[in-house]
């Protein structure tokens, strides 16, 4: 979007402070109007600025993830709780196999209470974020865990201008943002505060309260910056989980009902980071502090008819860790050449991750309890030859060992298992190769065809487990590691400064694949699958005032091992498409219409159960005047009343016969209609 008035970043800066594994010239960050052409290793990333970010109506924190094209966030359970991903024929749950992080830090949670891979963007003040780099595929040799789908990199920006903005809608719907920088210490001292409250428009209310806190001071160290930074983030709600079709079809409750009105949770995330970044090197490290406790209902009384079949989940840990990143630029035969070098760790002390039965979240009995310590290090090289004007090509390859410990907590638990046995310890490592090679056709087009292979960590106490907690019974011990392997063909234009386009074909190979399991809230170790699919994008600057955008994203995903349940792998989305009209007129009027669409999708092996599709359309209005600004957003415009989420399970009512669970469709309803104003004060 050329002509909207961008924050001036160099992209050469921007991209390595968000970790991508090549390097661009010094342009001016625009958002998707940056040419990647002669930078890009596949059709299949980019960059989001911050002005982007800022035009977009967002429900929720955890949407500006809507931004990588083909994404699709939605939510199954109260505010505070990590949003739902999906992305090229993946039920991301909260985050498997799609790697997040922030200023280096990484965001994904491994061996985590809820799910592998959880995800929880709600920490994030999106309008502290200056840039946002995507990088989908296996194809990037800094990329290591939960890197089939691909990876995001925010990074938050140095300095703001100095404002306050009060934000207020319905079900009372309250945010009080305070940001500004003062110059002190040598350098620059970002400061930004959010508060944010909300009742929902739920048969109960969520009471979310979520601060939000960000310091950081950067300044220059010799040649190069330096930059510390602390993040506090704490948060209570209660969840209007998903509810069972039949219990809406008898009348028992409307789409925003309720079963269990007792569900909820609270987390926080505290962290110190420092990072010092030159042309050559890329060093930081980080101290991240974490809790959860969760509790949630799927099956109601399925398990238990007389106390229910409320669970908590709980999450406490602590994780250090960082990573050394030198880059060295050379001729190979009078050709320009650059080689990568880095070294990631991550040590996750976690003091207890477990499942408790609980009533009214009241623990009645323990289910499990470990304490667990994971670290993993990794060792990536990433090489790049320009050939001649036309041809480059890059080698990625990278090295990752990992070691898990398990300690069981809880002894014999409520089943009257013995869970001493769950105890041990094992280790795994896995070489990842990497290539690209990028053709020119001409300054307005160029060709990629990139390979890797990539690889998710599975849950630490999966690798050591023997017992069932449940029955006893022997589990199979699952793949501390698990390989994927993708290759994609992609084409990108950018033409006349006014078109940015790119379409990829894509494979992608898993061999064991996670699933989220509703009726017990985490996931599970599967079956190997295979996803192929296309998707394209367009970015258009109609004017100096308007711009257009369209990603539309088609995947065939199934399981490659047969099995007489079926082969359909549930939640794959078949279609994903999302488009936007955005202005920004010199009056100090702008504003943006989106609408997002995601097509049905299988929710059983066989794909004799689907969902239906789901459309919504948002607004945003604004008005820019002197130091003020004013905006108008009015999210769910057609007051649809779509699925943001479906699955099929079993679950029982309490009206319903003891020991006869029912299979039924459990969706949440998208949000209905509502309106926030907001107002905001540059001082």
């Amino acid at each position: 979007m050329k002509n909207i008035s961008y924050i001036a970043l160099c992209v050469s800066c921007a991209c390595a402070q968000a970790n991508t594994s090549h390097d661009m010239e010094t342009i001016v960050v625009e958002g998707r109007n940056i040419n990647l052409l002669g930078q890009a290793i596949s059709a299949s990333e980019g960059v989001v600025g911050q002005q982007e970010i800022a035009l977009r109506p967002l429900l929720r924190t955890g949407e500006i993830l809507e931004m990588v094209p083909g994404m699709v966030v939605t939510q199954h359970s109260g505010t505070g709780k990590a949003n739902q991903y999906f992305l090229r024929g993946f039920n991301l749950d909260h985050g498997t196999d799609f790697g997040t992080h922030i200023d280096g830090m990484p965001i994904n949670m491994r061996t985590h209470g809820h799910g592998q891979g959880y995800t929880d963007l709600n920490f994030i003040i999106p309008e502290t974020i200056s840039t946002m780099t995507y990088k989908k595929g296996a194809y990037y040799a800094d990329v290591g865990d939960f890197s089939g789908a691909g990876a995001a990199f925010m990074h938050t920006t140095d300095k703001v201008e100095n404002q306050g903005e009060i934000t207020l809608g319905e079900d009372n719907y309250q945010r009080v943002l305070l940001m500004g920088t003062v110059k002190a210490a040598g350098g620059e001292n970002l400061i930004a505060l959010e508060h944010n409250t909300y009742d929902g428009p739920w048969a109960i209310s969520e009471d979310l309260k979520r601060s939000n806190l960000l310091l950081k001071h950067s300044r220059k160290l010799g040649s190069g910056e330096l930059a510390l930074s602390f993040m506090g983030y704490d948060n209570k709600w209660n969840s209007a989980d998903q509810i069972p079709a039949r219990a809406v079809s008898q009348g028992l409750i409307s789409d925003l009902g309720v079963i269990d009105d007792t569900v909820g949770g609270e987390s926080s995330r505290y962290s110190v980071n420092v990072s010092w970044q030159s042309d050559d090197w890329d060093i930081n490290a980080y101290v991240i502090d974490y809790q959860l406790n969760l509790w949630s209902n799927f099956t109601y009384f399925l398990d238990d008819p007389s106390r229910g079949d409320q669970f908590e989940q709980v999450d406490d840990r602590s994780i250090y860790g960082g990573q050394i990143k030198y880059k060295l630029y050379s001729d190979l035969n009078s050709l320009a050449m650059s080689n990568h070098f880095g070294l990631q760790y991550r040590f996750d002390d976690i003091d207890e991750v477990g499942l408790y039965h609980t009533q009214a979240r009241k623990r009645l009995g323990v289910t499990r309890s470990d304490a667990v310590k994971e670290s993993s290090i990794g060792l990536f090289w990433h090489n790049e030859i320009q050939w001649n004007d036309k041809l480059r090509t890059v080698l990625g390859a990278r090295y990752d060992y990992y070691d898990f410990d398990v300690t069981d907590k809880a002894g014999i638990n409520r089943n009257g298992i013995d869970l001493s046995q769950n105890s041990g310890s094992t280790h795994d490592d896995i070489v990842s190769l990497k290539a690209s090679v990028i053709y020119s056709l001409n300054d307005d087009w160029e060709t990629y065809i990139s390979g890797g292979q990539g690889f998710h960590s599975n849950d630490a106490r999966g690798t050591v487990i023997t017992a069932d907690p449940a029955d006893g019974s022997t589990v199979n011990k699952v793949n501390p590691l698990v390989r994927s392997l993708g290759y994609e063909a992609g084409l990108r234009g950018f033409i006349s400064d006014s078109l940015n386009t790119s379409i990829s074909l894509w494979y992608l190979k898993l061999d064991s694949e996670l699933l989220f399991v509703g009726d017990a809230g985490n996931t599970e170790a599967s079956r190997g699958s295979q996803r192929r699919g296309v998707e394209l994008t367009a970015y258009y600057q109609i004017s100096n005032q308007w711009s257009f955008d369209l990603e539309y994203a088609f995947t065939d995903a199934e399981f490659s091992e047969h099995s007489s349940e079926g082969n359909e792998i549930p939640g794959a989305i078949r279609h994903v498409a999302q488009a936007g009209f955005n202005a920004n007129f010199d009056n100090g009027w702008f504003g943006s219409l989106r609408t997002r669409y995601f097509g049905s999708r299988p929710l059983v092996e066989d794909g004799s159960v689907e969902s239906d599709s789901s459309l919504i359309l948002n607004l945003r209005a604004g008005y820019r005047y002197q130091d003020w600004t004013f905006k108008l957003d009015i999210l769910n415009l057609t007051d649809s009343n779509d699925h943001d989420i479906d699955y099929f399970y079993e679950s029982r009512l309490a009206n319903e016969p003891n020991g006869q669970g029912v299979e039924d469709i459990h969706y949440h309803v998208l949000e209905p209609r509502t309106v926030r104003i907001s107002a905001a004060y540059r001082f």
